[in-house]
């Protein structure tokens, strides 16, 4: 099974908060992304835990718009490379031990507009702006770790 590799860990405390890049992190069922604000606000049903993004698709993006903006800026929590992100909901994704389900596409926002015009719209082409997931299986993950597709139980 070919998979990708996770290539920048994000995360921010509060909404419209700085961004905090990691080396690891741990993610929970309950909290998802550690020190992430997202993940705790409806513990074990949020659809938007963890969010991931593809270094293709930000690059596309950046191409379209005519910036070089580091992915971060995004505001996703996790850069996968070499791996397309499924566009179906229930798509399971093994990310070293975590176990993520995507829920829904990762719509960009207005915010987007703020950071670079034609940005939201860059985006929105083909889920480039990411999957949004929740978590089914916590633990540990690195830079450098695999994603893989997982099979459905």
């Amino acid at each position: 099974m070919a998979g990708g590799i996770l290539k920048g860990i994000a995360r921010h405390a509060f909404s419209r908060g700085p961004i905090e890049l990691v080396q690891t992190v741990r993610i929970t069922v309950e909290t998802g992304l550690d020190g992430d604000f997202r993940g705790a606000l409806k513990p074990g049903r949020n659809e938007r835990q963890v969010s991931l993004m593809e270094v293709d698709d930000w690059a596309r993006a950046m191409r379209d718009v005519g910036h070089d903006l580091p992915w971060w800026e995004r505001r996703a929590n996790l850069l996968v490379e070499g791996f397309d992100l499924p566009q179906t909901r229930g798509a399971l994704l093994r990310v070293g031990p975590v176990l993520l389900e995507v829920t829904k596409e990762c719509d960009p926002c207005s915010r987007m507009e703020t950071i670079a015009e034609g940005l939201r719209g860059a985006l929105i082409a083909d889920w480039r702006g990411g999957a949004l997931t929740r978590v089914i299986e916590g633990g540990v993950i690195a830079v450098g770790d695999t994603i893989v597709l997982e099979q459905p139980r």
